[in-house]
């Protein structure tokens, strides 16, 4: 189940390389950017009801397959009558986390009783869950409300690119070909938060046109936006600014990124694995840490310098006003289990007879 993809790609690639007997089916939702081209093998369905045949067709699967990867929160979960023996993995779509969100959603208290049974039933259908760092497992223990033994520490299936010098030089080409200007320039990539009051483009905060004139001259500004922020804006400054929302993998990006312009989102703690600067642009912190809340204490979390305004934004940067070694435990700290063989841990873990794991879906309270 691919409603981001990245984690089902790695994962499904390290399961045919183990098991290339066992069929492989991906149900891709209308947000997954992933097309999964280039696997004649692997059977791709629109888990859509759009598509009615492939919706059937998808259905059929779920109810016959032995394992199940999702890389999200699926309502339709709630309901599925899987067999005892089934094993449903919990991929997720982020390698940390910066705000609360499952049973921990502070939402979550207006939500009907009712409600809040079917989050839970979603939660328990997990046998197994996903994690790249410890302090991963007990934010997912906490907000999916799960015992410790459901937890997988094999690391994050996507972070095996960050390992993987051969398939990084293809992707920087690729970008090159595609961008030629980076090769003549340094790359901010600005990746902010979705949040709900923000459905335009010319309702960032950011200044764009103070980013121009501060460093036209040796970076251009690549803008990674929601996919539910209307785009239909007319560029002032098209060789400064690119548009690269719809680009179907953000770590690709990254790997051409030569410093980060972030705020809540959980992109930093895999480009932290690149020992490359990040500042955190976080000019609502007080109203969206109430709305949303943290985890921790966001001014001790983050490895960056926070900023509120663009013209603190831009003093920062000129100042570089960053601190390697605080990256460094950053990513030790969120990316211990995964070291470039996290796919591979996760399929062994999953298959090989000496290390069978139990598929219970019994709730231990």
């Amino acid at each position: 189940m691919a409603s981001f993809g990245d984690n089902v790609l790695y994962t499904a690639g390290a399961l045919e390389k183990a098991k290339p007997d066992v069929p492989i089916i991906i149900l891709k939702t209308s947000s997954c950017k992933l097309d999964f081209a280039g696997y004649p093998d692997w059977i791709i369905l629109n888990f859509e009801p759009t598509s009615p045949i492939h919706w059937l067709r998808s259905v059929f699967h779920l109810a016959t397959s032995s394992h199940i990867f999702v890389d999200n929160y699926f309502g339709f979960l709630a309901a599925a009558p899987f067999r005892k023996e089934v094993a449903c993995v919990q991929l997720w779509h982020a390698a940390g986390a910066v705000k609360k969100f499952g049973l921990k959603d502070p939402s979550i208290y207006y939500r009907t009783p009712r409600a809040q049974a079917r989050f839970q039933k979603v939660y328990h259908q997990h046998t197994h869950v996903v994690v790249g760092s410890e302090k991963m497992s007990e934010i997912f223990q906490q907000s999916f409300g799960i015992p410790a033994e459901r937890i997988l520490r094999t690391g994050i299936p996507r972070t095996d690119f960050f390992y993987d010098e051969l398939t990084q030089q293809i992707v920087e080409s690729d970008l090159a070909y595609h961008y030629p200007v980076i090769r003549k320039k340094q790359v901010m990539l600005y990746a902010p938060t979705f949040r709900d009051d923000q459905m335009h483009i010319s309702q960032l905060a950011l200044d764009l046109e103070k980013m121009y004139q501060a460093f036209h001259k040796d970076y251009v500004l690549f803008l990674r936006l929601h996919p539910a922020i209307q785009a239909d804006w007319t560029n002032h400054y098209p060789d400064f600014i690119y548009n690269v929302s719809h680009y179907p993998d953000v770590n690709h990006l990254l790997m051409v990124t030569d410093l980060l312009i972030s705020d809540y989102s959980s992109i930093p703690f895999e480009f932290s694995l690149l020992q490359r600067p990040m500042f955190f642009f976080a000019y609502d912190l007080e109203a969206y840490s109430r709305s949303r809340g943290f985890w921790e204490n966001y001014e001790s979390l983050v490895p960056g310098p926070i900023v509120q305004t663009t013209d603190e934004l831009i003093e920062s940067i000129q100042n570089q006003d960053f601190h390697f070694q605080q990256i460094d435990e950053f990513a030790r700290d969120w990316n211990e289990y995964s070291q470039g063989n996290s796919s591979e841990q996760l399929v062994q873990a999953l298959f090989t007879s000496s290390e069978q794991i139990s598929h219970s879906r019994s709730i231990e309270e």
